[in-house]
């Protein structure tokens, strides 16, 4: 992503914004260096997709760091899922998983829906004989989980296991 900085802009004309977030409109490259250099700040441009070009205002010396932070929001990926942007903590089971193990990764799995953020449960299996043990475990521990979440999606199974995605509950 090119940043471009005061004399590195050559557009004729630029949509410019002030210091203060507020729109200047469309001004001649010339005259808004002569306000940047009035203002004692950098004019930068983030975008040269559009014409005119967005530029704005940038206390001298942030201009480089305040204009890469400012085009993250705008070149972010699309979401994918359930619409949330915010990682999901998976947590991992063996298909024959000990009662002391499961009431620890229980614990972990509700501590983080209880604070608002969703778990990925994944159950491994050595093969396809134990995807039935995994299938157990896993609707276990979506019914152990109902006061804190729900499930986002079906209980998945391939050969190798079985997973579920449970969403924090929003009440």
């Amino acid at each position: 992503m090119a940043v471009l900085i005061n004399e590195q802009i050559k557009a004729a004309e630029v949509e410019l914004t002030g210091l203060k977030g507020e729109k200047l409109g469309t001004v001649s490259r010339s005259e808004a260096l002569s306000k940047a250099r009035a203002a004692g700040a950098d004019l930068v441009c983030t975008s040269l997709m559009s014409s005119p070009p967005p530029c704005s205002l940038v206390a001298k010396g942030k201009g480089k760091a305040a204009a890469q932070a400012a085009s993250k929001g705008d070149t972010s990926r699309p979401q994918q899922g359930g619409g949330s942007n915010e990682k999901v903590k998976e947590l991992r089971f063996t298909a024959h998983i000990e009662e002391h193990d499961y009431d620890t990764k229980l614990r972990q799995a509700d501590k983080h829906l209880r604070s608002g953020k969703p778990v990925q449960l994944v159950v491994k299996s050595s093969g396809a004989k134990e995807a039935a043990a995994a299938k157990a475990v896993l609707e276990r521990l979506v019914a152990d989980l109902k006061e804190a979440g729900t499930k986002a999606s079906g209980l998945q199974t391939s050969g190798k296991g079985a997973q579920v995605r449970v969403n924090p509950r929003t009440n």
